[in-house]
């Protein structure tokens, strides 16, 4: 069994997934369903292959890397994998060894892509999930029905107990580097020394880690998508925003730390956002939505930044006046899993459609109802972003913040603490704090 994964877990994981998917097949119409791990992609006019992300439906069954693999899933029949595994000299190819989820597939190697997919070759009506469309068509297949891909899209934001451990685990793994990312930090490393940090204990090289991690230090963390690791160093502020993987699942943390000698009120500030983010965290329940959950977000930066004054407002007033958009200009959060934004956000129903987000507030990426065994983060936010700023320095309401001193606070950049919350019968637990 993986570390950290308990027993029985893995197999429990793929009896609903194959449970799921014959639902889906009877709603749909089809006899069976072929997912693909997804083929190379070269960039254009070079001889070079982007680095390969598996078909996220693929690896939500089963963590096998590399291209064009192929699982077949039949009603009342064990899903069949099939490996391709060509004889190749140019790179390592590994044997499958013995991992844990090898005895709950009918599982075989071919050499060809060809043999590939004559290994899933049936009879009856087949839909197929994956990046190769046409060559799903010239075998006769279904490729990517829109009702059929949806309905597996719905399934996913829904979390087995495998699934969920392979989060907690990444969340363990990538808190290893968060300690030793702050300890640089601490020293007076610079962006890519903290960066370096961090990899070197998680135990990683770069394209291993789910996604660029966003080492910023000062004002650096008011960029919010920060990926450059620069030379600056001897930092005030660290904002990092890193993860890890297990089993193909994402964690994804932030934390925001503060050096001794930085200023008193961005050190109450970032004291004060850490601790409304862990009151998000544990009102976090069945039956609210997450839209009011990011509501909560805002009201609560209102009423902070009114107590340190930076706002001469706060709270409910604070939001409906939209002074504290600037702010915290994105989304709370976002459904996490194989991939880091996990699907259906925003979808509105099984069968497909779209609930997008309040005008107010567009970038947020999920408006679902919350329910047991989601997954998402919680992540609010507070920056010194001086172009979302300008506006309200020339507006009515300019009088309502204190200028002189988020201009003192500018330079600092910003705060983000940002956790990984599974939804239970009762509330959620928080797969990140026990372990930083």
């Amino acid at each position: 069994m993986s570390p950290g994964l308990a027993p029985g877990a893995y197999p429990s994981h793929v009896a609903a997934r194959q449970a799921q998917a014959e639902a889906v097949l009877e709603a749909t119409g089809y006899d069976a369903l072929v997912l693909h791990s997804g083929q190379p992609m070269r960039y254009f006019a070079d001889d070079t292959d982007a680095p390969h992300h598996p078909n996220a439906h693929f690896a939500s069954w089963v963590p096998v890397e590399g291209p064009h693999h192929l699982l077949l899933i039949r009603p009342g029949a064990r899903p069949k994998l099939v490996r391709f595994a060509p004889e190749d000299f140019w790179y390592e190819q590994a044997p499958v060894g013995e991992p844990y989820w090898l005895e709950q597939y009918d599982y075989c190697e071919v050499a060809s892509q060809d043999l590939a997919w004559s290994e899933v070759s049936l009879p009856g009506k087949l839909a197929y999930c994956g990046d190769s469309p046409e060559a799903a068509a010239a075998k006769g297949l279904d490729a990517n029905p829109a009702e059929l891909l949806s309905r597996l899209d719905w399934n996913r934001s829904y979390k087995t107990a495998y699934e969920a451990s392979c989060v907690e685990e990444a969340n363990r793994k990538a808190a290893v580097g968060h300690k030793a990312a702050k300890e640089a930090f601490q020293e007076g490393g610079s962006e890519l020394d903290i960066h370096h940090a961090y990899v070197a204990a998680v135990g990683v090289v770069d394209h291993e880690l789910p996604y660029g991690s966003i080492v910023a230090l000062d004002k650096n963390g008011a960029i919010l998508h920060y990926e450059k690791k620069r030379t600056e160093r001897n930092g005030k502020v660290l904002l990092i925003d890193a993860g890890a993987v297990v089993g193909g699942y994402a964690s994804d943390i932030t934390r925001t730390w503060v050096a001794p000698d930085c200023d008193e009120v961005f050190q109450e500030l970032a004291c004060g956002a850490d601790a409304l983010q862990t009151k998000l965290c544990a009102a976090v329940k069945p039956g609210m939505t997450y839209p009011e959950l990011h509501h909560m977000a805002h009201v609560e930066i209102g009423l902070l930044l009114q107590r340190l004054g930076i706002l001469h407002i706060g709270g409910e007033e604070a939001v409906e006046r939209g002074i504290t958009r600037p702010f915290f200009p994105h989304g709370l959060g976002h459904f996490l899993g194989i991939q880091v934004h996990d699907v259906a956000g925003h979808q509105a129903q099984p069968i497909g459609g779209n609930n997008p987000p309040d005008a107010k507030h567009p970038h947020l990426r999920t408006t679902r109802a919350i329910e047991p065994g989601m997954l998402f983060t919680v992540e609010p936010g507070i920056y010194f972003i001086p172009m979302l700023l300008r506006e309200h320095r020339q507006n009515g309401t300019a009088e309502l913040f204190d200028w002189d001193l988020i201009d003192r606070l500018t330079p600092l950049g910003g705060v983000r603490i940002e956790d990984n919350l599974l939804v239970t019968e009762e509330g959620s637990s928080n797969l990140t704090r026990p372990y930083i």
